[in-house]
């Protein structure tokens, strides 16, 4: 069973603080009620820099023991609580701010960029020193923000801040991406090699999963989908679906080359009909399968 925080008033009672502003709250670590740290759902978007490590972080089933400075996101409808560490005090920040805050505005039109909110929990981003001195005074920035007196501006001001910090926070996973272990030569030589054995003549995955997904592929690299998405992109320059897809006509193409015909083709690679092959290829290619074996 877990709770679901209704509100900003309710967020902000797990730290004893007044409510600023309807919709935004931060919180320090460091004086929430232990409650805070049980199941539960908070119904915001939220962002948590863990300041010391002290505890186990359990988020959708998942669990993970992190670092000092990292920092973790959360999205409406995740169950989450932790595993806390007798020994170790809670030291940190959370920033929450409510759905309602972002509808309808440029950073509600922008907040696809930071799709780190759908990162598994072994996703999380560490930070360099220099990083958390910037992410610190992200939340000094919103906090003050909260305490001046509110007028016309107050919630234009607050969704700058919070853009800068999830602008920051993508920032700082690029960089992330360039120092983890899947760098590009390794990256690229590893996907190959799965798409050759994806279409393997001895496989059986295309007659049994059908055409290579992108969450088929970050499942092989024990990443979630997003952030395998952002891997390729950061890498190879495009998205991981125009990287499945140019690997699908290159076998396609060549596959046409050999001699089989369209109906073969689009069931090797895993096609459901032959008519959807047939279309994929056609907007990948600008001629249909038969126009191109008559090229060869």
């Amino acid at each position: 069973m877990h709770d679901t925080v209704k509100n900003i008033d309710q967020f902000n009672s797990f730290f004893n603080q007044p409510t600023l502003h309807p919709l935004v709250g931060i919180g320090d670590l460091s004086e929430a009620d232990l409650s805070l740290f049980e199941p539960l759902d908070f119904g915001c978007y939220c962002v948590v820099l863990m300041d010391v490590d002290f505890g186990e972080l359990i988020k959708c089933g998942k669990s993970m023991r992190y670092r000092s400075c990292t920092v973790f996101t959360l999205k409406p409808g995740e169950i989450v609580s932790m595993n806390l560490d007798p020994a170790a005090k809670p030291r940190g920040k959370m920033l929450a701010f409510r759905p309602e805050m972002i509808e309808n505005t440029g950073l509600g039109r922008d907040f696809y960029l930071f799709n780190f909110f759908d990162y598994e929990v072994t996703e999380a981003l560490e930070l360099t020193e220099e990083e958390r001195r910037v992410m610190l005074n992200c939340y000094v920035n919103i906090e003050a923000e909260l305490r001046a007196a509110n007028d016309e501006l107050t919630g234009h001001m607050l969704r700058l801040g919070i853009g800068q910090m999830l602008s920051y926070c993508k920032r700082y996973y690029d960089r992330q991406f360039d120092t983890r272990q899947l760098r590009s030569s390794d990256l690229i030589r590893r996907l190959d090699a799965l798409m050759e054995s994806y279409f393997a003549p001895e496989s059986k995955l295309p007659s049994t999963l059908g055409v290579p997904t992108v969450a088929w592929c970050s499942n092989q690299f024990h990443l979630s989908p997003n952030y395998f998405g952002n891997l390729v992109k950061k890498e190879m320059h495009l998205s991981a679906q125009d990287y499945i897809h140019e690997k699908l006509t290159e076998r396609a193409k060549s596959l046409l080359g050999s001699g089989h015909s369209v109906d073969e083709v689009a069931r090797i690679l895993g096609f459901a009909y032959p008519n959807h092959f047939s279309r994929f290829f056609s907007r990948r290619t600008g001629m249909s399968p038969t126009a191109f074996r008559r090229t060869l």
